[in-house]
């Protein structure tokens, strides 16, 4: 009797997750290329209607890499130029995003960028770090956030100085305004929150941030909600991104914020804030300070012309009789001077910024 020969196994089943795997990194990688091929149509349409819109945009190179699980886009010699003659130069910006989450993207500029101020010249901007992220691509507003870590500001060869020598950080964050729908002012119902945070600024050698900051450091935190923003989206003319929103109305609303300088601190407070026909800030600020007079008096020993020396020596003086008054009107025999708290009133108008009858300097200029 002889035995029966063994029977075989079927070897499909061996190879069927290698099969599986093959025919899904197929699909994936066409997904990837499909992606890809999509943000390259998309980023060359935006420069195109930017430069449309009167923009100076170019780049020498332009790289997509990433594959198989992120998109990483990069971009040489990156020129950003508004028509208001405000730029933007990046030896090199990178952007990288998930391959499954493309809406949401993380810029990085490594080794740092060329800031050109219109009619005042250009700044190098170089730190530890320089980066955005955007969440939210589709969106009316996306989620931004900006963030430089140890930034240091270089003004160039025959431009204006630049008010800031460095900083620990600098933070700018934007957002869709939670409430918009119920901000009557915003006849578009597009709004936005903003919150700026600047912390251990150090100002220039001789100018009015280190003397406000009594050769100490200036670190601020302010937040308000811009209406109107959907006017920023038609880019800018001569005049500046701001300029057309401005005209149409356009405000900081519910402004707040906490300053320090130096001995000096002060929580700041405004319902409205709006630009003028020349893009200086207009409005009334209200601040509640601690020890102000160190600040205001850190001004009078400014070197640089922005800074009205009479004007910040009234205000010294005005600023000590309302501490005064405050003490006398209010204080309790257990505060100290250091927890009194003094009112002032910072009012921007005609291009000026006053305290009381003092002017100090020009209003800050937003276009």
């Amino acid at each position: 009797m002889t035995d029966a020969p063994a029977k075989r196994h079927n070897r499909r089943g061996l190879y069927a997750p290698f099969i599986l795997v093959v025919v899904v990194l197929t699909a994936w990688s066409v997904w990837w290329l499909y992606l890809t091929r999509q943000i390259d149509s998309r980023l060359e349409t935006q420069a195109q209607t930017l430069r449309q819109s009167g923009w100076d945009v170019r780049y020498a190179g332009k790289s997509i890499t990433g594959w198989p699980f992120r998109t990483r886009l990069g971009l040489t010699q990156l020129e950003l130029k508004a028509p208001s003659g405000h730029a933007l130069d990046f030896p090199v910006l990178n952007a990288e995003a998930n391959a499954y989450q493309p809406t949401k993207w993380v810029l990085v500029a490594p080794e740092g960028l060329m800031l050109t101020r219109a009619g005042k010249g250009q700044v190098a901007v170089k730190g530890d770090a320089i980066r955005m992220s955007a969440s939210g691509i589709g969106q009316t507003w996306p989620d931004l956030a900006l963030e430089m870590v140890n930034p240091v500001f270089t003004t160039q060869t025959q431009a204006e100085p630049f008010p800031i020598a460095r900083a620990a950080r600098v933070e700018v964050y934007v957002r869709p305004h939670l409430e918009a729908a119920a901000t009557p002012a915003d006849a578009s119902g597009d709004a936005i929150d903003v919150l700026f945070r600047l912390v251990d600024g150090q100002g220039r050698a001789d100018g009015p941030v280190e003397g406000f900051a009594q050769d100490g450091k200036l670190t601020t935190q302010l937040e308000a909600t811009l209406d109107k923003a959907g006017l920023l989206k038609r880019g800018g003319d001569a005049a500046g991104v701001f300029a057309a929103w401005a005209r149409a109305g356009g405000a900081f609303r519910a402004v707040r914020g906490d300053l320090q300088a130096g001995e000096s601190r002060a929580t700041l407070s405004s319902p409205v804030l709006g630009a003028d026909g020349n893009g200086r800030l207009a409005g009334v600020l209200t601040l509640q300070a601690q020890k102000p007079l160190p600040a205001l008096a850190g001004l009078t020993a400014s070197r640089q012309g922005a800074v009205n020396r009479i004007g910040a020596a009234g205000a010294v003086a005005a600023a000590g009789a309302a501490q005064i008054a405050g003490q006398a009107a209010g204080q309790t025999a257990s505060q100290t001077t250091e927890q009194a708290q003094t009112p002032l009133t910072l009012v921007f108008r005609d291009g000026r910024t006053w305290l009381g009858p003092f002017p100090l300097a020009p209003a800050p200029k937003l276009f």
